[in-house]
């Protein structure tokens, strides 16, 4: 079991250089847990993909279908008072803005407060340092 960010979910659902290898590591253990916002994360980002130019609407659209059928197979860590107060911490020490920080705070609420050997797939650089110092092992090795 591997939490997912929202950076991660979506190359399994469009065809990018990093897909393959990240399809890869969901296919190696189908438990993906995710924050509470992960779909509405990556409606945003094939949004913006469509805005700029680079996915059609038909290519959208299949990209929302391919994270609903993820949606019904991962676990989502929802909105706590735990989410909320490690969020805040987070924001203490890491530069990180406040979606990242919720994502982060849940992967610790998931990890019980213990990070070490477990393993947060991530793309977004600053997010991976962040969880790494947190002491999460970070997948894929390089972004």
């Amino acid at each position: 079991m591997r939490f997912w960010d929202s950076s991660a979910i979506v190359p399994l659902c469009l065809d990018e250089p990093r897909s393959a290898r990240l399809k890869r590591l969901a296919e190696e253990d189908r438990s993906l847990v995710v924050w509470w916002t992960a779909l509405v994360e990556c409606y945003s980002t094939f949004a913006r993909l469509r805005r700029e130019g680079i996915l059609s609407r038909t290519e959208e659209n299949q990209a929302r279908q391919l994270t609903i059928r993820l949606l019904a197979e991962w676990t989502e860590i929802e909105p706590s008072n735990k989410v909320r107060d490690q969020a805040g911490r987070i924001l203490l020490l890491h530069p990180l803005r406040a979606a990242d920080s919720l994502q982060l705070a849940a992967a610790l609420v998931w990890a019980d407060g213990h990070p070490a050997g477990h393993e947060l797939v991530c793309l977004d650089q600053k997010l991976r340092a962040a969880a790494q110092r947190e002491g999460f092992t970070i997948l894929p090795d390089s972004a």
